[in-house]
C-alpha cells in the first residue's frame, strides 16, 4: 500500500486550513461509475470543506451516468476546451482518480503535466506512473470510490459524508466490484457500503438506473451480439467478439452502449478468457475479461497498449480492426498452457 502517511497528513491539513483552494478534479477518457462517482464524491466533499471545486472529464460519459448528483456541473474537455485549460492554469491543487498515467486523460495530459499545481493521485490500478505529489494507492481497494471513503475517514471527516457523496461512492464500488461479486470486494468494502446506506446511499435505485436503464438500440445491439458475433475459440477456452464501425452506426451506438458486452463471454461454461474489440475509427479499442490466474492486464500490456486489473483490462491498437483481430488470434497461440 502507498498511503504515506506523512504526505497523506500534510495533504489533509492544508485541506483543512483557513486557506481556499482552486482544486480540479480529473479522471481517465469515458468516464466509467468508480471514475465519475469518485470525482464527483471528492468535488462536494472539498467543497464541503469550503474550497472551490470542479470536475474536468476529458471526454463524455454514458447517459446511464447522468443521473448522479453533480453531473451538471461537469466540465467536458473536448466540449469546452479554453474553459478548461484556464481553470487548470489556475488550479492549486489538481487531484487525478481512478488512473495511474497521464496518457489515460489524452489532449488534457500535457495541461495537467506542466501545470504549477500540486497533484494527488487517489487510484486502485497497478503500477501507477510518478506525476504526483501526493499519493493514496493500492491496487488492493476493490475501487477508487473506496480510496476516496477512506481518505474522508483518515481526514476524519466521515460525518461530512452527504448523501450525494453517498450515492457517487456507492455507485463506483457497486460498478467496479460488479455489483459486489469481483474478488476484489472484501469484508470492509461491504462495511463500507453498510455506512454509506446509513448515510443515505439509494442502493436499491442506483442499480436500478445504473443497470436497468437501457436504450432500444443498445438492447437490440446486445441481442445482435449474442446471436452473430460470438466466436468461440475452444482450444483456447477463449471468445472474441468484434464489431465493427458500420455496425455500430448501425445501430446508433452512443458512449456507454457497449459497457459489460465482454462479459457475456466469460459467463460460458468452460470460457477463461473473454475479448471484446470495438473500431472507434481512430483507433481499434479492446476490452479484457478472465477467469482464475490468467492475467489479461500482462496480456494486454505486452500486446496491445494496454493494462488494467488481473481479471479486468483494456488495450487498444492503432491498427485496423482485421489485423487487430488476426494479431490477437496469433498471440493467444502463445498462452495455450495457461488458458486449459
Amino acid at each position: 500500500m502507498q498511503f504515506l502517511e506523512d504526505t497523506t497528513q500534510k495533504l489533509i491539513k492544508k485541506l483543512h486550513s483557513k486557506s481556499k483552494y482552486n482544486i480540479v478534479i480529473t479522471t481517465h477518457h469515458k468516464p466509467d461509475g468508480d471514475a465519475l462517482g469518485s470525482s464527483l464524491a471528492m468535488f462536494y466533499y472539498l467543497k464541503n470543506l469550503g474550497h472551490n471545486a470542479i470536475v474536468i472529464t476529458p471526454t463524455d460519459y454514458p447517459k446511464f451516468l447522468h443521473w448522479m448528483p453533480g453531473h451538471d456541473e461537469v466540465i467536458i474537455y473536448e466540449e469546452n476546451k479554453n474553459k478548461c485549460l484556464g481553470l487548470i492554469k489556475e488550479a492549486d491543487f489538481i487531484f487525478c482518480l481512478d488512473f495511474n498515467d497521464l496518457l489515460r486523460i489524452n489532449e488534457l495530459n500535457e495541461p495537467v503535466k506542466t501545470s504549477k499545481a500540486e497533484k494527488v493521485l487517489i487510484d486502485h490500478h497497478l503500477e501507477p506512473v510518478e506525476f504526483d505529489d501526493y499519493r493514496f494507492h493500492t491496487h488492493e481497494a476493490s475501487s477508487t470510490c473506496e480510496l476516496v471513503y477512506i481518505f474522508i475517514a483518515k481526514s476524519g471527516d466521515t460525518n461530512k459524508i452527504s448523501s450525494e457523496i453517498a450515492d457517487c461512492l456507492y455507485t463506483g464500488i457497486m460498478t467496479d466490484t460488479g455489483s459486489f461479486r469481483f474478488s476484489g470486494t472484501s469484508s470492509e468494502t461491504h462495511r463500507i457500503i453498510a455506512d454509506l446506506i446509513d448515510k443515505g446511499a439509494k442502493n436499491s435505485l442506483i442499480h436500478e438506473l445504473v443497470f436497468d436503464t437501457n436504450s432500444l438500440s443498445r438492447l437490440k445491439m446486445m441481442g445482435y451480439i449474442l446471436y452473430h458475433k460470438i466466436e468461440i475459440i475452444p482450444e483456447y477456452n477463449t471468445v472474441l467478439i468484434y464489431l465493427t464501425k458500420e455496425e455500430l452506426a448501425e445501430y446508433n451506438i452512443k458512449t456507454g452502449d457497449t459497457e459489460g458486452f465482454v462479459n457475456y463471454g466469460l459467463s460460458i461454461e468452460g470460457i477463461k478468457f473473454s475479448v471484446l474489440i470495438i473500431d472507434r475509427t481512430k483507433l481499434v479499442k479492446m476490452s479484457f475479461r478472465s477467469k482464475g490466474d490468467f492475467a489479461c492486464n500482462v496480456f494486454a500490456k505486452k500486446h496491445f497498449e494496454g493494462g488494467g486489473h488481473k481479471n479486468a483490462a483494456g488495450g487498444q491498437s492503432s491498427q485496423s480492426i482485421e489485423e487487430t483481430i488476426e494479431k490477437f488470434k496469433e498471440v493467444l497461440v502463445l498462452y495455450k498452457q495457461q488458458l486449459q
